[in-house]
């Protein structure tokens, strides 16, 4: 299993979103950064339950300039279903064969159905660098959480002005999750 971490460049990859559209992730990053979060499975509680809450942060999102991508092996069919269910406006990746999941080394080596998918987050700068990688199979608000807290970090990187930092945190922190 190969794997993905801190300070790697990611490969591109293709796969259809939740309308069949093929996407790809150098589309996605040309607008920005993007968290890409893996999960195990539509429609289950857990995974509802995070999903949602990128949902719910979306203004958090947008105020730093990220895009949210979700992804896991459910088919396309169960993917629009999800999206449809719980007013995602975020594309849902459907990796059905598990490639894109082995490249970031979030397949678990025994098949365990729905469970063979890790719940993993990853923060993709502009560049094709990954900035946090985000793991916490229990409480499913941290993904988008450390992901809001990362990307405020990598703005404050790129600009160099602590005013940028402060505003998107505050932006985050005044939600009162």
């Amino acid at each position: 299993m190969a794997g993905v971490g801190v300070g790697d460049v990611v490969r591109d990859f293709e796969l259809p979103d939740e309308t069949g559209t093929p996407r790809r992730l150098s589309e996605f990053l040309a607008a920005g950064p993007v968290v890409l979060f893996f999960y195990p499975a539509a429609m289950t509680r857990g995974c509802t339950a995070e999903s949602c809450h990128f949902r719910d942060l979306a203004a958090e999102f947008a105020a730093v300039g990220a895009t949210r991508v979700g992804i896991s092996r459910d088919p396309v069919a169960r993917q629009a279903e999800f999206s449809r269910r719980h007013g995602f406006d975020y594309p849902l990746l459907s990796d059905a064969d598990g490639a894109v999941a082995d490249l970031f080394g979030v397949r678990r080596r025994l098949p365990l159905g729905a469970l063979s998918t890790r719940r993993m987050t990853f923060v993709i700068g502009a560049d094709r660098r990954v900035v946090e990688v985000i793991h916490s199979e229990l409480n499913m608000n941290d993904h988008a959480d450390a992901a809001l807290r990362a990307l405020g970090g990598l703005i404050f990187r790129l600009s160099g002005r602590a005013g940028i930092k402060a505003a998107s945190v505050q932006v985050y922190e005044g939600r009162g999750r």
